[in-house]
């Protein structure tokens, strides 16, 4: 497949425990979307199953900041201190050259960086969890992180709400079924696939 395929960017953005990872893993399965996750970069140790190369790709704090340098990343963003997050370019010319479009699971500040870059190519899709408390209570249920890391994330829950009209499109996550179907139809509209479609 030539490089010269410009593919579409589907850009899912939402706070930590709405439920975006599990909208981003359904679309990938459906296979008439063509679509192609973009690994992010990290500065970050992998932690538990994370493998490099397929959940992220791993990199030290120095290479990270070398890359800024030389200007590979369409986006990144330093989360916390020296643990820094982005997207290298070469990753979205690596899924096009596959003739595939880009899904990204990615932060709410990442995520405009992106749909800024490629107005026209990009679907930005807010994922809005059913309330904080619910958010809260899904945290709580991962028990991966302490009291204060989750109270971190909730304070970053209610600043990263208020962007949600910079977004193309908002789904509401109180069903996950619905949920996923509503993703579903979104991809297909932006792919022009729901016209094409044949009735089964």
């Amino acid at each position: 497949m030539s490089t010269n395929f410009k593919g579409k960017l589907f850009v899912f953005s939402a706070p930590s425990g709405s439920g975006k990872t599990t909208i981003v893993r359904h679309l990938l399965k459906q296979e008439r979307l063509g679509l192609e996750f973009s690994i992010s970069a990290t500065s970050r140790e992998a932690r538990g199953e994370e493998k490099n190369g397929e959940d992220y790709y791993f990199i030290s704090t120095k290479e990270f900041k070398q890359h800024i340098k030389n200007e590979d990343f369409l986006e990144w963003e330093e989360v916390y201190r020296d643990n820094f997050y982005g997207t290298l370019k070469t990753e979205v010319e690596r899924i096009w050259a596959q003739g595939k479009h880009v899904i990204f699971d990615i932060d709410v500040a990442g995520g405009l960086r992106i749909k800024k870059k490629f107005p026209e190519q990009t679907l930005a899709v807010f994922v809005k969890p059913p309330s904080i408390d619910e958010l809260k209570i899904r945290l709580k249920k991962r028990s991966t992180e302490s009291e204060d890391k989750i109270n971190m994330r909730i304070a970053k829950a209610s600043v990263e709400l208020a962007t949600a009209p910079q977004f193309d499109e908002i789904i509401k996550n109180y069903d996950l079924n619905i949920a996923l179907k509503d993703a579903e139809n979104l991809v297909d509209n932006f792919l022009g696939l729901k016209n094409n479609q044949e009735e089964e």
